[in-house]
């Protein structure tokens, strides 16, 4: 018994020893990429990645010795595909072609520090993370973990090797917020300031920004270890909008296969649908597509191009154009819509198979929820409305360059990528007024909840616009589709809309101070495109003095968060007491 208990001691270490060396893995394949150093210190770094990788195959190896009955298949799988890739980047490393060419054994190999992130996935996972309610709530979990990932994201940015020349601490915190925030607005052009490695920093912000880093370390710790506190799940049901506590992680993994489903196939499709005489090479073109599909997706609005999608060859490829409308549409619908809307048409489909094979459906359940139906004609409402007046207005204007299906699609475009898309395939400068004032209502409006867009919500709108249609028919309550619309929901949405507007109409007060050399017009769509999380301008964020930039970071981080999120979780909650008073109606009109 003894003889077990010491082994399973030195197992414990291991893995604690195995964790850390990852950790530190982690933190030298960030520097390896981000400095340039010498050959021997290089060597250095190749020594400790072999020790890292034999570490955690030997660590993954005797979880199976420990405890071969309870791990599950899909872990298995996880860990047979790991121990096999890493395998056979060891094998390329000392026995493929390209080993022949260096003296020593130990070379500078890419594939092999990325199996590093293999190894630190792995550990990390099986660490225990405890979300407690008594120490921060929810909204506060979900602030720290944004605020941590825009710092980290600032200091990633400031790497030598990240950019052509040096780049401020400003520039890099404003770029990191907007990649985080998955906002779109830029002080220095993505893709001639910034390398390689500081572009695939951005995509990592952008990701992590869209679906959340709790999203995906929590999925990760419970995939493995099969289990999470009671704790943890209540914290996460409120991140994450579950219905049901026990159907909190079956939620984090539709988010995941939902969000990785479209980003792949949205790439492949992006990959198929430019001109490859338009990049350099293969890579290029791959990291093109890769990039402004989980740009896309995650309504961020990063482009590699200079002048976004608006530059030649780019802007008159349709194609391009319909991918990214579909990928940011579905990205900003949200999570539980899109869930929702895949039930339907599943049941939609089985439905017609019914009537084909002639049998009678006698019971219709209700599967679009409530809060689905209203999001899509909500959401349909205003493409269909946008696109027609922005074809109309910008017929002779913007879309003149454009003939037949092409002036369609860029009206489309231009009716759907200011709902936080952030993308653009005409000259912004050169719109009309009434154009203009289209798409700062759409730019506010933004996309919906449980979405990786921002604004006030279409559910927020659509419930405005029927209180008043319900005062106006002298109804005490808001009913749509045989529903009522709960009292809790109505408030929700008026805090929502008054918060924006004090927080938009503070930023446009501010920067108009700060830069009062700038015109108003331009002030103001900064602003308002920083709270939706947009990412469109008229050209002045660049131009910006250091503490406009600094007013636009906080825009950007608060319309991320919601203002209402941050004074829930500033604010401290009052006990509730089960009294009333008279009530009593105040003069409005």
């Amino acid at each position: 018994m003894n003889f077990l208990n010491n082994y399973k001691q030195y197992f414990k270490q291991l893995y604690r020893i195995t964790f850390i060396c990852s950790v530190i893995g982690l933190f030298l394949f960030v520097i390896d990429f981000g400095y340039n150093k010498s050959p021997q210190l290089q060597y250095v770094f190749n020594v400790y990645y072999f020790i890292v990788i034999t570490l955690g195959i030997l660590a993954t190896l005797l979880r199976y010795i420990k405890r071969h009955k309870t791990i599950k298949h899909g872990v298995l799988i996880f860990d047979s595909a790991t121990i096999l890739i890493t395998l056979t980047i060891l094998y390329a490393h000392f026995l493929g072609e390209e080993a022949h060419k260096h003296i020593s054994f130990l070379y500078n190999d890419t594939c092999v520090k990325f199996a590093i992130i293999l190894t630190f996935i792995r550990e990390f996972s099986e660490q225990n993370v405890n979300y407690k309610r008594t120490v921060f709530n929810p909204a506060q979990l979900f602030i720290i973990s944004f605020l941590g990932i825009i710092f980290i994201g600032t200091l990633l940015l400031m790497l030598p090797n990240a950019t052509y020349t040096s780049i401020s601490f400003l520039d890099a915190l404003f770029t990191a917020t907007s990649s985080v925030c998955v906002t779109g607005l830029i002080v220095v052009d993505t893709g001639s300031y910034f390398t390689t490695f500081g572009q695939a920093i951005i995509l990592c912000l952008i990701q992590a920004g869209g679906i959340g880093i709790l999203t995906v370390a929590s999925y990760f710790s419970y995939f493995f270890k099969g289990s999470a506190s009671y704790e943890n799940q209540l914290s996460l049901s409120d991140i994450t909008g579950a219905s049901k506590l026990g159907k909190v992680f079956s939620t984090l993994k539709r988010i995941l296969v939902i969000t990785f489903s479209i980003e792949i196939l949205a790439t492949l499709l992006i990959y198929s649908s430019v001109d490859k005489t338009l990049f350099s090479s293969f890579f290029e073109r791959c990291f093109f597509s890769l990039f402004h599909s989980i740009s896309a997706f995650c309504n961020a609005g990063f482009s590699t191009l200079s002048n976004s999608l608006y530059q030649t060859g780019f802007k008159h490829n349709y194609m391009l154009h319909s991918i990214l409308i579909a990928s940011f549409v579905l990205g900003g619908l949200g999570f539980p819509i899109v869930v929702n809307l895949i039930k339907y048409l599943k049941y939609f489909f089985v439905r017609k198979l019914f009537y084909l094979s002639g049998k009678t459906e006698t019971h219709k359940p209700w599967v679009l929820n409530i809060n689905s139906r209203i999001t899509l004609v909500t959401t349909i409402s205003l493409t269909v409305i946008g696109t027609i007046i922005f074809y109309i207005n910008e017929y002779n204007n913007t879309l003149k360059e454009h003939s037949g299906i092409g002036k369609f699609v860029t009206a489309l475009f231009g009716a759907t990528t200011p709902r936080t898309a952030g993308f653009n395939t005409v000259d912004m400068s050169a719109l009309n007024f009434s154009t203009i004032m289209l798409i700062f209502l759409l730019m506010w409006i933004g996309a919906s909840p449980s979405s990786t867009g921002g604004g006030i919500k279409t559910n927020t709108f659509a419930i405005a616009t029927l209180n008043f249609l319900s005062l106006a028919k002298g109804k005490s309550k808001i009913e749509v589709f045989r529903r009522e619309i709960a009292e809790v929901s109505v408030r929700r949405a008026f805090a929502v809309i008054s918060l924006s507007l004090l927080v938009i109409g503070s930023g446009i007060i501010l920067v108009s101070i700060f830069d009062s050399e700038k015109k108003l017009l331009d002030i103001a769509f900064e602003c308002f495109s920083a709270y939706s999380t947009a990412g469109l301008s008229l050209g002045i964020t660049a131009d910006l003095s250091a503490p406009s930039k600094l007013v636009i970071i906080g825009i950007m981080f608060i319309g991320r968060v919601s203002m209402l999120t941050l004074l829930i979780a500033l604010v401290k909650k009052t006990k509730h007491r089960n009294y009333k008073y008279p009530t009593e109606e105040l003069t409005i009109n």
